[in-house]
């Protein structure tokens, strides 16, 4: 009989041609259009946990596109219980954004698999379907019990992800989650991310005259949107870079002399940032590092802005309105709903009298931080240390993940390991994503080490 390890290498070109299956289903579930395309991914991922011996499979309903629930448990009672979560829709994508190839029609070549998903998320939650499949072939059994949660609604924000979580907390019970859907800056050197920050996102709209006007005969008299709206977000930040919202950072927790010490020794030079950017100069507070303003600080970014006329050629309008997104990511301790009314507030003060304004809740999501020093990431570590040959370091994350603090909330504290197995540059949500398949491959060994070890 193989080992899972030697099952896994035996069968790594079936892995990817199943990988290439799943990212040609064009699972895009932000498009009404691509409902159907949704459902047929579920449908998908069901199928495969069947075949590879997963003994309870069910594709569950919510108010949007469904979960898919799979759960093996025949380790028995006294074993631990691993929750793997992961997501199987994926971003919009057309090849007029940029791609080299049709973003669902996947392309193997440099080592890697070019499509839309490929990274985020299908490939990443796949190697934890392949290590369980390795480690149930051939009448195998897996030493930990487990559960799996890939939900079809991560790209538009887990919107009905939360009431689910809650109305089957028995059901998804377990002793430690693991996702991966993360990436490191390089591929010798594998990281955990042991904090995300939070999310509050809005609307800000700026109201003027009751229509268009012709700037030739009212301007001067009436107060322009555009520029109303450019002069209050103006305003939102103070000339060192940090939020201009009263009571901000009041409930920020702040990183110790300690954690900073540790994350500077292993944080990237300013040349990779330059690289990576292009900015001719960097921004933001200067009291801290760049790495400590991604993962440690909290923001306030305008995500966009649209008023009057900016087709081609000229229209002298004095537009009526002006729209603007605004976000905050957030850090451990802040309250989303909380920090939404402080900056509502701030708007409206600074709204003038001459205009209008608006200001409406879009998203909200938690922050969350993770213990480095709890059984489960000594598991992770020991994972990659065998899976990698390397030991991880550790890192403030500046992105999202709101079931994290769901599954904290309501699954009693639930501790959860960010085992990433992409890349930052894999281009996830733009054009020309990718997945390198030595990291796949490695990926899948390291999930096999990583249940033995929670095996032990």
């Amino acid at each position: 009989m193989t080992t899972a390890h030697e099952y896994a290498k035996a069968n790594s070109q079936q892995f990817e041609a199943q990988l290439v299956d799943l990212l040609r289903i064009k699972s895009i579930s932000t498009l009404p259009e691509c409902k159907d395309d949704v459902q047929q991914a579920a449908e998908w991922v069901a199928a495969d946990m069947r075949r590879i011996g997963l003994t309870t499979v069910e594709i569950l309903p919510t108010g949007g596109h469904p979960v898919v629930y799979g759960e093996w448990l025949g380790a028995g009672e006294g074993a631990k219980t691993l929750l793997v979560y992961g997501h199987y829709d994926v971003q919009p994508a057309v090849k007029a954004d940029g791609w080299d190839n049709e973003p669902f029609d996947p392309v193997i070549h440099d080592g890697k698999i070019w499509a839309r998903g490929s990274s985020d998320d299908k490939g990443q939650m796949l190697a934890h379907l392949k290590a369980t499949e390795a480690l149930l072939a051939n009448g195998g059994k897996l030493p930990i019990n487990i559960k799996f949660l890939i939900e079809g609604e991560e790209e538009i924000g887990s919107k009905n992800l939360g009431k689910f979580v809650v109305e089957n907390r028995d059901k998804l019970k377990a002793d430690v989650c693991v996702i991966s859907d993360s990436g490191m800056k390089t591929i010798d050197q594998p990281v955990i991310d042991y904090s995300t920050r939070g999310l509050m996102y809005l609307d800000f709209e700026v109201q003027g005259p009751k229509q268009d006007l012709h700037s030739g005969g009212y301007g001067g008299i009436v107060h322009n949107p555009a520029q109303a709206m450019a002069e209050i977000l103006a305003q939102l930040h103070n000339p060192d870079g940090s939020v201009n919202v009263p009571g901000f950072y009041d409930d920020v927790l702040m990183m110790s002399a300690e954690e900073r010490a540790e994350l500077r020794k292993h944080a990237p030079p300013q040349a990779t940032w330059e690289a990576a950017t292009g900015v001719p100069q960097f921004w933001g507070e200067a009291d801290y590092d760049l790495h400590e303003r991604i993962g440690g600080r909290p923001t306030l970014e305008i995500n966009g802005f649209a008023s009057g006329f900016y087709g081609e050629g000229s229209k002298t309008v004095l537009p009526a309105k002006a729209l603007a997104k605004i976000s905050c990511r957030l850090v451990p301790n802040q309250d989303p709903a909380r920090i939404f009314e402080l900056v509502k507030a701030q708007l409206l003060k600074l709204t003038p009298p001459t205009v209008r304004s608006e200001v409406h809740l879009q998203a909200s999501a938690f922050p969350a931080v993770m213990d480095t020093h709890s059984p489960a990431m000594t598991a992770a570590s020991k994972a990659y240390e065998q899976g990698w040959g390397k030991s991880p370091i550790y890192e403030r994350g500046g992105g999202t993940l709101p079931i994290i603090a769901d599954f904290q909330r309501q699954l009693g504290n639930l501790p959860v390991i960010l085992m990433g197995i992409g890349l930052v540059s894999d281009g996830a949500h733009g054009p020309n994503e990718n997945f390198t398949l030595e990291m796949f491959h490695k990926g899948i060994d390291t999930a096999i080490y990583f249940y033995e070890e929670l095996g032990k």
